[in-house]
């Protein structure tokens, strides 16, 4: 009984060990503060965009339309006279959702392909990754717009369009990862004592392949936004009235010469919270490089 109180007393040491090493390197590493502080500025305005935003995002005033920068409207209004400021918070909220669930769906079927493949190897191998590389070889947001055409306008669709022509460099990753880790002795071992294959997949490949492929969802999620905004201002996202960043810069098209600030803001915090990610997704990738970590 000692013995395992002693054990488990130092392996709660060594993992508080290793998040005290892992916020040194993360205080280190400035540039991904700062993108921790904009990703984080960004989760705080979806959070509470009700109590941040003065007025409806999707309500329409006639009589206050197109009105510049001021107290009252600070970031001016739009040609049906909604408050641009509240659309882009209430915005945010959208773009969360997207990211969420564009992860969650690409990312599981990034990991089923990839773990599936690497696992089995042979024929299984070669019909996965080459359907990988059908997908591969488009450009992703020419794929996502016919996707998303084929599917039909909207917020959901777009999500689904994206999701699937983002899980390609997942299950690239999570098939290089879970050959390495199938040849090993413990899972030989493993595979000798009877175990299943859909047991070692799930309980003891999978975990194994989480990490690299965390760091990748990280860094994508930045493109997610981007992708989004695209099929947003082309049309073929989120429609009239809801606030989307990429549809209210597309809303300020034919404005963008005397009301700049309709598509300048929502612009903007694309722009912010796309870098955000990245330096955030870059300092996730430096802290979790075991050259690093040593």
């Amino acid at each position: 009984m000692h013995n395992e109180g002693s054990n488990v007393i130092s392996r709660r040491q060594l993992l508080v060990e290793d998040w005290k090493h892992t916020l040194y390197l993360w205080r280190q590493n400035k540039l991904a503060m700062v993108g921790t502080v904009l990703v984080a500025f960004f989760i705080l305005i979806a959070m509470f965009a009700p109590l941040i935003a003065p007025y409806d995002p999707i309500e329409v005033d006639l009589s206050r339309t197109l009105l510049p920068p001021s107290s009252e409207h600070i970031f001016g209004t739009d040609q049906f006279g909604r408050d641009i400021f509240s659309r882009v918070v209430y915005g945010a909220r959208i773009e969360v959702g997207i990211i969420l669930l564009v992860t969650v769906i690409s990312g599981t079927i990034g990991l089923a392909v990839g773990i599936t493949a690497g696992y089995f190897g042979g024929v299984i191998d070669d019909v996965l990754m080459r359907i990988t590389d059908v997908f591969l070889s488009f450009p992703n947001l020419i794929l996502a717009m016919a996707l998303s055409a084929m599917l039909g306008r909207g917020v959901f669709n777009a999500i689904i369009a994206i999701s699937f022509v983002g899980w390609t460099i997942i299950a690239r990753l999570a098939r290089a990862e879970s050959m390495k880790i199938k040849s090993l002795p413990y899972i030989e071992a493993i595979r000798a004592l009877g175990a299943s294959n859909i047991r070692i997949l799930l309980l003891h490949i999978l975990p194994m392949c989480m990490s690299p492929v965390l760091v990748q969802l990280s860094l994508r999620m930045g493109s997610i936004i981007l992708t989004a905004a695209g099929l947003g201002f082309l049309g073929l996202g989120a429609q009239p009235p809801t606030p989307e960043w990429g549809a209210i810069v597309s809303d300020g098209r034919s404005y963008l010469v005397e009301q700049w600030w309709i598509s300048t803001f929502p612009g903007l915090f694309i722009a912010l919270v796309v870098l955000g990610f990245n330096l955030l997704g870059d300092g996730i990738r430096d802290m979790m490089d075991p050259r690093i970590r040593r």
